[in-house]
This record gives structure tokens, sequence and C-alpha cells, in this order.
């Protein structure tokens, strides 16, 4: 497929979902582009030429003031973009912070409120450009001709996302040019505008007073408000150097320093333009006065010639002025594409539109149909506004700053939750993490609420109404930013469907509580990951085992989605019935794997398009006797664990034998043997719990600096290990399962070696029942006896050789009888007439469980029954 003559195909999906690895363009872009990008994308001067009347007509001579006080909630909104994006550099933004502070709910409308901003803004951009493009070249009359505005407003559109298309060096320099221009003609108009009023001024000069800077000369808490509420948009669009953060030098750094240098750069260049505008034009309502309703939407095509004169040179200036709007329009337009278009492309990565919108041009390395699906959306909603009357196009325009608010607002709180387990460490991280990102949210939130129920929604407010079933008559601004937004409310259950059903049924699977259990205490820890694209198939168990021992699980599907949690749940049933069957950890590790290549060979799909690996599956499998204190253990894939000395807090990570990921034909499987003394701690962990260290050494180092605290309980280790490796939300799913190892006391066990001699079988029958009594337990006398003396006759008689009995006094009592004979009994139902084969029908009749297991010297059957309650005895 080519687009826009490109000579590669753009069918490249994004490589990885993390911050700088969805293959943009890295190191693109410096601090000067950043700048840049920052302040084109605001527009200062068509903001300006729209906003500075309405300012004038709501607060009079205290325009300058209002103009910079405005700036103050941008200013503590960028610091909640600046801190968020050095904890995570996605394209993303609000997106993806809000996803993983909220859930993705939240983060969708938060996305969803950028996109609507954005399209609605370019389209009316469009148009602006289309009319100052007729007056430059002195086709007023096409200006006004609704048709030929809408047509060159789509050709503006076609071309700047061209421009965008072909990479973000090219686009980036194209606005470094026009912002040149931009700055230099407001700069130039200021000066001969203030050198005018005290040399030269006309009838509407004033002169520039201390009152204009003083908030509190406005004549009411309501007109500054309004003015205020209309101020703070003018600064928006500061935020696209966050967008470009992927493509960015130093991206953690680089654009939150490049987006609050915009904010005070744009602050310096409103305050000084309205400050001379205001000087030479007034505020009259008549004439080239600031308060005259009829230039409201563009103060600067009445200044020019009245600033610049009327001889030669006047009139290029003002020509030039003509053109300065002209291309600041279209700078903001083209800066619009760039978050509109790396926004999407983050959803469409982590899941939350389809996944076409995920691709990037093998050269140009830009999003393929990010940029150009999102032209064509704006193309479409300039083409549907036009069709209904300017008027609608006017007032859309307007509810542009509902979805402003709704979005800045949703990133200042979502700063604050994100880093809430940070904010009580340090002061600045409490000032500038929790405190100024929180005051910008509410600010914004409260103007939010304002514009839309008291502002907007006044009938008379706008230039159109519309008559509400319930509320009555309605502003059109207030309908249409609201509305704008309720769309995105439908469509989110729709788009995040996926990642919320693939997160309830890995949690369903996953066990709810850890049990008790006599060989460990236990905790874990399981952070599902906080998009779409990364839910995956993490679990953790602890299986009781016979003998009082107990299994311990980690494992992960290298995988996302229903698939993988579905593939987990099928794996973690599977683990708990290989292990009920006593294997070594080696063998249930190669069981497991027939398991996970059978499944792939059902599936017949081959893998999935999104994963390479969709069922290739790590695990790490231990089996731990509290008699012996012996760990045995293997592993799959890199999952790891530390053990921590509990006499010198001393944290070591043994070196186990490596094993091909499940699903993977590699080497065979191996066990090794570790020898845990009474209270050590072992944590198991999969690779997700290290994704936020600079690499797998540092996260390691992180995790056991926070495990010597021995002393502390579990629970506390847990939440310490989670807070200190990721203190943010995270990318993949992460788990973390810690036990403390404890031993039998010496008198909850008793065991016996006999000789291969019939006459043992009376031997051990009285030091069964004389252990017995000394445990209290003499109501089990009589069929334990039964038990030992069946297991072992048959050892003797069958096996040979010598035999061991132990009794196990836990929550159960348990019989063990082992040989050296490899060949496990089977249980039969006798007929009548046999002599023999009703010995373990008979022990399987008086036990709870019993089974086999096999050793290196043989096998152990093994019973367990339940003991008496307190009040049988």
């Amino acid at each position: 497929m080519r687009h826009f003559g490109g000579a590669e195909s753009a069918g490249r999906p994004a490589p990885g979902t993390k911050a700088g690895r969805k293959g943009l363009k890295n190191n693109a872009l410096g601090m000067f582009s950043s700048v840049a990008v920052g302040l084109a994308s605001a527009g200062p001067a068509y903001s300006l030429a729209a906003a500075l009347g309405i300012i004038v007509a709501g607060v009079g001579l205290q325009a300058p003031i209002v103009t910079m006080l405005a700036f103050l909630p941008m200013l503590l909104i960028a610091y909640a973009y600046r801190e968020l994006n050095a904890s995570d550099a996605d394209c993303g933004t609000t997106f993806t912070w809000a996803t993983r502070a909220f859930g993705p709910r939240t983060g969708w409308m938060g996305g969803w409120g950028l996109i609507v901003a954005n399209i609605i803004v370019m389209a009316n951009l469009a148009e602006v450009a289309a009319a100052y493009g007729f007056r430059l070249v002195g086709l007023d009359h096409l200006a006004e001709d609704r048709l030929w505005t809408t047509v060159a407003g789509v050709v503006w559109i076609a071309v700047l996302t061209t421009i965008c298309y072909v990479g973000i060096g090219f686009s980036t320099a194209v606005q470094r040019w026009l912002l040149c221009l931009e700055v230099l003609m407001l700069v130039v108009f200021a000066v001969f505008a203030l050198v005018r009023v005290y040399t030269d001024p006309p009838p509407t000069a004033i002169h520039v007073s201390a009152s204009w800077f003083n908030p509190f000369e406005v004549s009411s808490a309501k007109a500054l408000t309004t003015g205020v509420l209309a101020g703070v948009f003018i600064y928006w669009g500061w935020d696209t150097a966050f967008s470009v953060n992927e493509e960015t030098v130093d991206s953690t750094r680089v654009p939150g320093r490049a987006g609050v240098l915009s904010i005070v750069l744009l602050l310096i260049m409103y305050g000084l333009v309205s400050t001379s505008a205001q000087a030479f034009a007034g505020v009259g309502s008549s004439g080239i006065g600031l308060g005259n309703t009829q230039n409201s939407d563009d103060v600067f095509s009445g200044l020019g010639e009245a600033v610049f004169g009327t001889d030669e040179t006047g009139l290029l200036l003002s020509e030039l002025l003509i053109l300065m709007v002209l291309t600041s329009a279209l700078a903001s337009a083209e800066t619009t594409i760039l978050p509109l278009a790396r926004t999407v492309f983050s959803m469409a990565v982590h899941k939350a539109v389809p996944s076409r919108f995920a691709r990037i041009h093998r050269r140009f390395l830009t999003p393929t149909w990010g940029t150009v699906g999102m032209g064509v959306a704006a193309i479409a909603v300039l083409l549907l506004l036009s069709s209904f009357s300017r008027n609608v196009l006017a007032d859309s325009i307007d509810s542009v700053g509902l979805a402003i608010a709704f979005q800045y607002g949703l990133t200042g709180f979502a700063c604050v939750w994100y880093h809430r387990k940070l904010l009580t460490l340090n002061v600045r991280d409490l000032v500038f993490k929790g405190l100024l990102p929180g005051l910008g949210g509410l600010i914004m939130l409260l103007l939010f609420l304002y514009a839309t129920f008291v502002v907007y929604a006044k009938p008379g407010y706008g230039t159109t109404t519309v008559d509400l079933p319930v509320f009555g008559r309605t502003g059109g601004v207030t309908v249409l930013g609201l509305g704008a937004l309720l769309i995105g409310l439908v469509l989110m259950p729709v788009v995040t469907r996926g990642h919320s059903v693939a997160l309830k049924l890995q949690r369903s699977m996953l066990p709810h509580r850890l049990p008790p259990h006599t060989a460990v205490d236990s905790a874990s820890r399981y952070l599902p990951a906080d998009s779409g694209s990364g839910v995956g198939g993490d679990w953790y168990d602890v299986i009781p085992l016979s003998g009082a021992r107990v299994g311990l699980v980690v494992g992960d599907v290298l995988g996302h989605g229903l698939r993988a949690a579905a593939t987990m749940g099928r794996l973690r049933t599977g683990v708990r019935v290989l292990a009920r069957l006593d294997l070594a950890p080696d063998e249930l590790l190669s069981r497991l794997d027939d398991m996970v290549e059978q499944g792939m060979q059902e599936g017949g799909s081959g893998p999935d398009p999104d994963n390479r690996r969709p069922h290739a599956v790590s695990c790490l499998y231990a089996v731990y006797d509290p008699v012996s204190g012996g760990c045995n253990l293997a592993r799959a894939g890199e999952p790891a664990l530390a053990v921590v000395e509990p006499q010198t807090g001393v944290v070591g990570c043994p070196e186990l034998p490596p094993g091909p990921p499940l699903g993977i034909a590699g080497l065979p499987y191996q066990s090794t043997e570790l020898e845990l003394s009474p209270g050590s701690i072992v944590a198991l962990f999969t690779d997700g719990l290290l994704q936020a260290a600079d690499d797998r050494d540092a996260g390691i180092a992180q995790l056991s600096r926070v495990l010597t605290d021995v002393g502390e309980p579990l629970e506390t280790l847990c939440d310490r290990a989670v807070t200190t490796l990721l203190p943010g939300p995270v990318d993949v799913d992460a788990t973390l399962l810690v036990v403390r190892t404890r031993r039998l006391d010496r008198n909850q066990f008793a065991e016996w070696a006999l000789l291969p001699d019939p006459a043992a079988v009376s031997t051990i029958r009285t030091a069964v029942s004389k252990q017995l009594g000394e445990w209290g337990l003499g109501d089990l006398a009589f069929t334990t006896e039964l038990i030992v003396s069946e297991l072992v006759t048959n050892a003797i008689r069958y096996v040979g050789g010598p035999v061991q009995v132990r009794l196990i006094r836990d929550r159960r009592l348990i019989c063990e009888v082992s040989d050296t004979g490899h060949t496990s009994p089977n249980l039969r139902h006798a007929a009548n007439d046999d002599e023999g084969g009703r010995g373990l029908f008979i022990i399987a009749q008086m036990t709870r469980h019993w089974g086999t297991r096999y050793t290196a010297t043989g096998k152990t059957i093994w019973t367990e029954q339940d003991l008496p309650r307190p009040d049988d005895r």
C-alpha cells in the first residue's frame, strides 16, 4: 500500500507497547524543536486574534491581567504533564496516564476528549486558514463564501496531513519557520503599537496603567471568571511537546522542560501583545476598539492598517499581519495533527482502538492510519458542520473548551493518583506531584462545570440554541460539547470490554487467598497491566502436597488478552493436578510442556498476530519439605527467586538450571536442591516485577534491599517490594510470591527403619501405637496400626530391602511407608472368592487421602487421616 507517493509499504505494526519502543523515530527532536512545536500548536497569533476581543468584552481594561492569570492553571497542569512524562514518556499522554492511574475506562475517556478537541479544532482552523488565504490574495468575497472556504479547508487539511505523514523532522522544520515568522510579526506589531501610542496616538489610544494589571479592578467575580475561562484556552496546545515525547531526545526530561517553557513564552507574548493592542485601540465598542463586537472574532484585521499606516511599508506590514494569522492557523492545525495521530496510535498499540491504527510507515516512522485516518476524520467533521450552518461551526469551536478542560483536569488528578505512594517521601514530590497538579485539576474541573452549566448553557450564548426535552432551551455550545463527550461514554464499554473481561477472567482464576500451611507462611501480590495490551497470563499458587510438603508456583503466559488469560487458567489447573501426583519439579514441567504443545496443535491457527509466541510459558515450580528443610525446584523460562538467610539477612539469588519456556523445544528440564534454614524468606517472581528497573540486575538489587528486613511481616515486605520496584502503574503483569519457611518440631514426627523381616511388622505396630499414645491420638491407633501393618507387609513381601516408616502429626495424621521398589500398587475391587487384594481397598476406605510418590531410591506410599476434634476425645 502506498500513501501520498510513499515508496515503501506502510504495513509494519508497532513493535512494542512500552514508551520508546513503539517504532517511532527516536531522538528526532531537540529542545528548540520541542518548544517550537508547543508554541506553534497554541497558535498565539490566531488565539489572540480570536479571543482578545471576547476577553475585553467581559473584563474591559483588565484584559491584560486576565490573559496573564489564565496562565496559572495551565502552568499547574504543565507540572502534572512534566511529572507524568518523567515517570512514563508515552505518546498517548492523557490516555495512557489516566489508564494507568484510574483504569481503562477513564483512560479511554481522556483519550476521547483529546480526539474530540483536536478534530474539531483542526476542522475550524482549516476554515480559518482558508478565509485568511483568500483575504491575503484579495479574494475577500470568497472568504465569505461557505462552499469555497470549505473546499479550501479540505485542501489545507490534506496538505498538512501530508506534511505530518512524511516525517516528524520535516513537519517540525516547517513549524520552526512558520513560528519564527509569527513571533517576529507579533513583536513588530506590539512595538509599533506602543510607539504610536506615545508618539503619534490615534483617538482611541490609552496610556498603559497599573490598574490594567490589578484583577480586583474587574467589575465582578462572574466577569473575572468568564474572562479567565476565555483566556485559559488561548494557552491550549503546549502539551503537543509531550505528545512527541517518544521522538524527542531525552524523552523523560526534555518534553517537560519544553512544555513549561512554552507556557512561559506564551505568557510573555500574550501579556505584551494584549497590552499594546489595548493601549492602541482602546476598549471602545466602535471602530477599531477591542470591544467592538464586529471585530471580536478577529481583532488584527482591523488593527493592521491603523497601526502600520497606509503607506507602502505599512500596507506590506498589514499584509504580513494577515499572513501571520494565516500561518498561525496553519501551524496550529499542523501541530494539532501530531498529538491527535500519536494519541490514536498509542490507543491502538494498547488495544483501546482497532489495531490497524497502530501501524507505522517503514521509512518515515510515522503513524500511518493514525495520521491519515485523523486527517480524514477532520475533513468529515468540517463537511458535516459546514453542511448545517456557519453558526454550528462557530459554536463547535467554543465547545472545544469543554473537552480541553476535561482532558487537562483528568491529567491533573491522574498525576496525583499515579504518584500517590511517593507523595510522602519528600517535599518536592508532595508539591510537584501532588499539590500543584491536584490544584490544577480542581481548577479545570470548576471551569468545566462553570462553563457547561452557567456560561455556555444560556440560550443567548453562542449562535445556536437547542430545545431539550427535560432542560428546555439550552445553548448550543453546551449541547455540542457535552454531546461529543457523551458519544465517547457510549463507545467506552465496547472498546474497553476486552481488557475488562480479560482482567476479570484472570483474577477469577487466581487464588482468592493463599491457604494456611504448616510448612510456610505466605503472601503474594499480583499487579495487572494497566492497558488492554498488557493483561496477560501471570499466576501464582501455593499447593498443599503429601507429607506436609508444599508446592510453590509462579508462571507467566507470554501473551496478552483473553487468550493468554484462558491459557493461564488451564495451566494453573494442570499444575495443581500434576502436583497432586507428587511429580518431581523437572518431571512436572516436562508434562506441562506436553500440555502446552498439545494446546498449540489443537489451536491450529498458529501464533496470534499481535504476539509472536502467545503460548510460550515461563514457570518456576518448587517443592519444600518442612521435615528435612530441602527445597527441590526447576524452572522453564526466566522466572527467578531470591532467598534470604534468617540470621544474617543476606540475600542470595541461586543459579537455577536453565530450561526453555514451555511450548518451545529445547533442553530437558533439570531439578536442583536447596537447603533452607528455618525462617528463610523465599521470593518467587516473574519478570514483570523488574520491568521498571534499568536492567534485571538493578531490579534484583532493589528487591534484595527490601527483603533484608527479615523480621517484617510478609505482607509488609510485599507492599514495600511493589512500591519500590513498581512505583507507578505497569505495562505488563507482575507477580510476587513471598514465603517464610518453617521446620516441623522434632516432636511432630517420628521415623523408624525396618529390616525386611516379617517379624518387624509386629514391632512397628507396637511402636506406632506407643507414639500415637504420646501424641494423645489413641483413638487413631487401631486404624493406623492396620494401615502400617498392611503397607509394611506388602513392602517386605513384594519388594524386599530396607523399609522406612514415618508418622507426621500435622493438621492431619500422615503415615508414610518407603521402600526401594519402583512399582506403584494398584487399587482394585477383589472378587468374593479372592484370597488377597483387599488391603489397599480397606486403606482407601479408612483414610481421607492416600497416594504414591517416587524418590531417587524407590517410592513412598502415604496416607492421611483426619485428627479427632477436641470435643470428640
